[in-house]
């Protein structure tokens, strides 16, 4: 769909050639020009809303990376208008709270594929249609994570709406529903929580296009309950390390 003469996009503010096919998506705007630092000759092409733009080069090939901002909706969005301007390679770049006792601050981890509980993906898929990352991509990032040497973990996500939901789920309405839905994410391994993965793993699959998910550990809630060591970490340098990393390879695979 086009919204002006030339094909810009009416969130974005992109048109096409202004993105590489493979495309990085922070969550946070401020973490674009950061991104972009790895690139070669990195750009800022638009700054519009939530979604900010800077296009360069990895490896010889034209890559991006665009802010979706926080939550389904707004990443669901990004990815479709993306899509429009002609990328179609995603890595999802942010940041989560642990949920297995076993994942800690400071990690890194790798979605193979997200819990829906939340609601821009039942917009385009029935809740029995699984969301799950590109192998390709998973692969990559799994190689990356592991040529870096961090400690990581690959396996289900949760996603939600409600950032406070799960932080204070006691005093919500629905305190019922969420406690008890966390304790079956985590009877089911579920590794962390975050917001955007579902919804960008369901468009994904309707669009044909690839995506893939790796986030830094910023805590673990789980772990503070149990009086365990709890490392709080902010920096995310892990994470985009990975990305950039993983996209080399996806870039090397592709030209063979």
């Amino acid at each position: 769909m086009k919204y002006s003469a030339d094909g810009t996009q009416y969130h974005i503010g992109l048109k096409e050639g202004d993105v590489g096919k493979y495309v990085i998506l922070p969550g946070d705007p401020k973490r674009c020009k950061k991104i972009a630092e790895y690139f070669d000759d990195a750009k800022l092409v638009a700054d519009n809303r939530e979604y900010t733009t800077y296009t360069g080069y990895l490896c010889g090939e034209k890559v991006s990376v665009t802010s979706t901002g926080i939550g389904g909706p707004s990443a669901a969005i990004a990815l479709e208008e993306l899509v429009n301007v002609g990328a179609d390679t995603f890595i999802r770049v942010g940041t989560c709270g642990g949920i297995d006792i076993d994942v800690k601050g400071g990690d890194v981890v790798i979605a193979t594929g997200a819990i829906r509980m939340e609601g821009t993906s039942k917009e385009y898929a029935p809740v029995e249609y699984p969301a799950v990352a590109n192998l390709d991509i998973v692969n990559s990032l799994v190689s990356a994570a592991s040529a870096l040497g961090y400690e990581k973990h690959v396996g289900v996500v949760q996603c939600k709406d409600s950032f406070y939901g799960q932080h204070n789920p006691d005093r919500m309405p629905v305190s019922y529903e969420l406690t008890e839905k966390w304790e079956a994410w985590k009877r089911m391994g579920c590794l962390a929580s975050e917001m955007e993965s579902a919804a960008l793993f369901i468009v994904a699959s309707f669009l044909r296009v690839k995506v893939g998910s790796v986030f830094l550990v910023v805590a673990n809630q789980e772990r503070e309950k149990q009086n365990l060591e709890n490392p709080v970490v902010h920096d995310t340098d892990k994470a985009i390390k990975t990305a950039i990393e993983a996209i080399k390879i996806l870039i090397s695979s592709d030209k063979k």
